[in-house]
């Protein structure tokens, strides 16, 4: 049987609002043709956006540019801080995970964007890299939606008709694999990293956390097998989530792991709650971890971070661990950190992503 549309007929209306710049096309999206019956999918559109790669100016991360080819992610992470990009649609934070809007014209969009934005010679570095392109920064490229859509896909094949980029791309799938070949040939002719997500090992808790996403063993594997494959792989531990999956032994147990597995590079920053967030995830910590309901609302009902101190503490951990294992640091992490006057945290997490993409206009995800 051919696809199947959506349920809903006609994209969500906003009445009594006046709609400009996203909010203006999500509302005019149409649904997205879908082979999925299942009753708990989410509703998918397609939505018309003018460019693919998106400028972010910022000496706090190490990206000039992002692609994000979903807006909106079904893995549904509790905790996610990207809940906040919804609301540029005039759509509510806990629709992040139920709306899923699939990038249209992917592929030549990029083409152009590579061909007219992306420099050679980063001004950050003085000419002395290229920008380098950030994949996935704000929702998930290899959710569910990828395997009907492959946005991702496309993207990668027009990267790799390019020689000389900077290239990373994160992800929670182990579905990542399915690409092995076009991420070979991009390896080829340009740099590429790739971190595979892992907050825990505790496959209950990473239900819990992580309701759709692979199970941790299924990650570790897909490590294996792009290193394999001969790919500079690496793993993220963020967020590290204060009385969760902070537990004595639990990140070590991940980075260990993880060096089992053959990653080059391990890190890890803790929980940043923005307002949007918080809304989803605190009535979670109230109703799952209710222990930590009180020292959640004292650390974060009026500000995203957790203490000085924890952070402080937590990026000393952080820092024996890679000194155990011997992990490296993430090579274009070290390129723009050697270029830039300012520091750049080894533990370069989604706070400073957050913050900047919140904060400076050209950052928002188109």
């Amino acid at each position: 049987m051919g696809p199947v549309r959506n349920d809903a007929v006609a994209p969500p209306e906003r009445p009594n609002t006046r709609l400009v710049g996203i909010a203006r096309l999500a509302a005019s999206s149409p649904p997205a043709e879908t082979r999925r019956k299942s009753a708990e999918k989410p509703e998918y559109f397609v939505l018309p956006v003018k460019s693919i790669l998106n400028r972010c100016d910022s000496n706090r991360v190490p990206f000039e540019w992002t692609i994000n080819p979903y807006r909106g992610c079904e893995f549904a992470c509790k905790y996610c801080y990207a809940r906040y990009t919804h609301e540029y649609m005039e759509l509510d934070g806990s629709e992040f995970e139920k709306k899923i809007y699939v990038k249209k014209d992917a592929a030549p969009l990029l083409a152009w964007d590579v061909a007219h934005k992306y420099s050679y010679e980063s001004e950050a570095s003085g000419g002395a890299r290229p920008d380098h392109i950030a994949i996935g920064t704000a929702t998930d490229p290899y959710q569910p939606a990828e395997r009907e859509y492959g946005v991702t896909r496309a993207c990668l094949e027009e990267l790799a008709k390019r020689e000389g980029l900077s290239v990373s791309i994160i992800t929670k799938s182990n579905q990542i694999v399915r690409d092995i070949d076009a991420l070979q040939r991009i390896a080829e002719r340009s740099n590429l990293g790739i971190d595979i997500t892992i907050t825990t090992l505790r496959a209950g808790l990473t239900r819990l956390l992580e309701p759709r996403a692979p199970r941790p063993d299924l990650r570790l594997a897909a490590v294996k097998q792009l290193r394999e494959a001969g790919l500079a792989v690496g793993v993220s531990a963020s967020p590290l989530i204060p009385g969760i999956t902070d537990r004595e032994g639990d990140l070590e147990a991940v980075a260990e792991a993880a060096k089992k597995a053959g990653a080059q590079w391990f890190f890890s920053g803790v929980l940043f709650l923005m307002p949007s967030s918080a809304r989803q995830f605190l009535p979670f910590v109230r109703e799952k971890f209710p222990r930590l309901a009180k020292q959640y609302e004292q650390w974060f009902a009026k500000n995203g971070y957790a203490p000085e101190e924890y952070r402080r503490k937590a990026s000393e951990r952080v820092a024996r661990i890679r000194e155990k294992y011997g992990f490296r640091s993430r090579p274009w992490v070290e390129n723009k950190r050697a270029a830039s006057c300012s520091q750049l945290s080894l533990g370069w997490d989604a706070v400073a992503v957050a913050q900047e993409m919140a904060g400076t206009q050209p950052c928002v995800p188109a």
